[in-house]
């Protein structure tokens, strides 16, 4: 039951709401969170324009390469394949064909933990949120994927930056 919710929430997010020009926005900002790059710049940027928080910066670092790195051993370990929607091909590429838990959303949200707790947290979930259901509507995640990450990432924000 869990898993064919997965795959219509899967397909109702790859169906609807894709205008070609909101597509590109979307695919576009996916891009950004790829190895957590997004996160890893906007900490960098945080880092050299608010020097009175450049520990809170670090530790985003620090945590957003260690749930990268976590992310693809649980990957390995795991080895869920990607989606396969009929007559909805993925709209991006990705670096392997395994898809839990999402990289994206682990990132994001370890990100999102680590900043929140000197910076806005709306904001931030917002932003994480945003990238990780970026993964599903380009084909590329079940839903569950990316829940999964977002649980997955904010443990390890606790356990790398407590």
């Amino acid at each position: 039951m869990l898993r064919a919710a997965d795959l219509a929430l899967l397909r109702l997010l790859r169906a609807r709401g894709h205008p070609p020009a909101l597509e590109r926005v979307v695919l576009a900002f996916s891009r950004s969170g790829e190895h957590g790059g997004l996160w890893l710049a906007l900490s960098l940027l945080g880092w050299g324009l608010d020097p009175s928080r450049r520990d809170l910066y670090r530790a985003s670092m620090g945590t957003v390469i260690g749930a990268y790195l976590a992310n693809i051993a649980l990957k390995h370990v795991v080895r869920r394949r990607r989606p396969v929607l009929g007559g909805l091909p993925a709209l991006s590429s990705t670096i392997t064909g395994l898809s839990y838990p999402s990289a994206h959303s682990t990132t994001s949200f370890a990100a999102a933990r680590v900043l929140s707790r000197e910076l806005p947290a709306a904001p931030l979930y917002a932003v994480a949120t945003a990238m990780a259901l970026s993964r599903p509507y380009a084909g590329v995640h079940y839903p569950s994927d990316i829940a999964a990450g977002a649980v997955f990432g904010t443990a390890i924000a606790e356990l790398l930056a407590p």
